[in-house]
C-alpha cells in the first residue's frame, strides 16, 4: 500500500482535499484529530498537558480549551516544543497503529507539521509527499474567517512553520488551492488517478 502525506501550511486546505479523497473511499489518517483525540478527559495527555499549562487553559466544562492552547503555544516557543515534545510520539504511534488495519491501494495521512517534524519523531517512511499550496495572503484571510483569531496569533503561527517555498520544493505533488472547489477536485482526481497507477 502507497502511504501518502498530505501537508500545506494553516489555512491550506488540507482538510478540503482529504475530504476529497475520502468520498474516493480513499481511506484518510488525519495527525490533527488524532492529535485532539488524545488530549479529551479520559486521555493520558489530558492531565500531562494540565500539568504541564495549568487549569487556566480549562473551559468551564474542564475540557481543554484549543484556542487558549493554540494562543499560548505560539506566543511562548518554548511550550509549543514542550507540547509537540508530549504528544508527538503518541500521535506516530496511533498513525502506525491505524496503517496496520488498513487494506487499499494507497491512503493519505495529514500531517499540518510534517517538514517541521520529520527530523525530530517521524517513525513513518511516505511513498510521496502531496502539499496544498495557497498564497500567505490567501492564508491569512481563511484563518481570520475560520478560527476568529486576531492577525498576531496567525502571523505568529505562520511564523513557526516552514517557508511556502521549503514546502514546494519538498513535495512530490503540489496540489493548488487557489481557484475554485471545480479545479481543486479535478487536481485531487488527476492525483487519485495516478496514485492507483502507482500502487499497482
Amino acid at each position: 500500500m502507497l502511504v501518502i502525506a498530505l501537508t500545506g501550511g494553516i489555512g491550506s486546505g488540507k482538510t478540503t482535499v482529504s475530504d476529497i479523497f475520502k468520498s474516493k473511499n480513499i481511506p484518510v489518517i488525519d495527525t490533527d484529530i488524532i492529535a485532539r483525540q488524545l488530549v479529551e478527559k479520559d486521555k493520558p495527555a489530558y492531565t500531562k498537558i494540565i500539568k504541564l499549562f495549568g487549569e487556566e487553559i480549562l473551559d468551564k466544562d474542564k475540557n481543554i480549551n484549543r484556542a487558549k492552547l493554540r494562543q499560548l503555544i505560539f506566543s511562548y516557543e518554548e511550550k509549543r516544543l514542550q507540547l509537540e515534545a508530549l504528544l508527538h510520539p503518541l500521535i506516530w504511534q496511533e498513525v502506525i497503529s491505524q496503517l496496520e488495519s488498513l487494506n487499499s491501494a494507497y491512503c493519505i495521512v495529514v500531517v499540518p507539521l510534517l517538514f517541521e517534524t520529520a527530523s525530530k519523531d517521524k517513525k513513518l517512511h511516505f511513498d510521496r509527499i502531496a502539499s496544498v499550496d495557497i498564497t500567505p495572503e490567501m492564508q491569512i484571510k481563511r484563518v481570520k474567517a475560520r478560527d476568529n483569531i486576531d492577525e498576531k496569533t496567525i502571523n505568529n503561527i505562520l511564523n513557526s512553520q516552514v517557508s511556502r517555498q521549503t514546502r514546494l520544493n519538498a513535495a512530490d505533488d503540489i496540489i493548488s488551492n487557489t481557484g475554485s472547489f471545480d479545479q481543486l477536485n479535478q487536481e485531487v482526481h488527476k492525483l487519485h488517478l495516478r496514485y492507483l497507477e502507482l500502487s499497482k
